[in-house]
């Protein structure tokens, strides 16, 4: 076996690599690898694991470019544009006429953002106008007590009975009752 002086750089295969296979989309890591491996007899067996290195560490210098799972040269003028993040804009058509901007009338503004208001009534202005110089409480208002009545007021009060008075004094706890 030859030793490792008999190969290049792996930095100098590989650009010698991308040159040679000379695609316009760029050179995957497999092509790259396929292209050595066919050029040079006396390949290291750790070939695949220095060539994800050397193509990493070029990758960080700005020697090689990666786009789109494809390795370019950094100097390389088909180098497809780098997009950024988001949707790209609307492309404009150049022989279109120009559309005028809308122009704001200073009396009529635009208008606000959300929902508009429901009209208000004429009560809803005396409640508000009573009610400005009370303060609110934090929170959730208490429930309103519930105004229940005994006995009717036509009927005669009459006497209750024993049942009536010790289910009338019971009171029933919240939920529902047990079996």
């Amino acid at each position: 076996m030859a030793t490792d002086a008999s190969i290049p750089p792996y930095p100098e295969m590989i650009l010698a690599a991308i040159e040679a296979l000379d695609d316009k989309n760029g050179s995957n890591k497999s092509a790259i690898s396929q292209y050595i491996e066919e050029h040079q007899v006396d390949l290291p067996p750790a070939h695949s694991s220095l060539l994800t290195a050397h193509l990493a560490r070029m990758k960080e210098t700005g020697e090689l470019v990666f786009s789109k799972n494809n390795y370019f040269r950094a100097d390389n003028p088909d180098l497809p544009p780098k997009r950024g993040r988001g949707r790209p804009p609307k492309v404009r058509d150049p022989n279109a006429p120009a559309a005028a901007a809308p122009t704001r009338d200073p009396a009529n503004p635009p208008r606000p953002r959300g929902r508009p208001p429901k009209p208000k009534g004429p009560a809803a202005e005396a409640v508000a106008k009573a009610t400005s110089d009370t303060p609110r409480r934090p929170g959730r208002p208490p429930k309103k007590a519930k105004v229940t009545q005994e006995t009717p007021i036509a009927a005669p009060a009459a006497a209750p009975t024993a049942s009536e008075a010790t289910s009338a004094s019971v009171k029933r706890g919240r939920g529902r009752p047990p079996k």
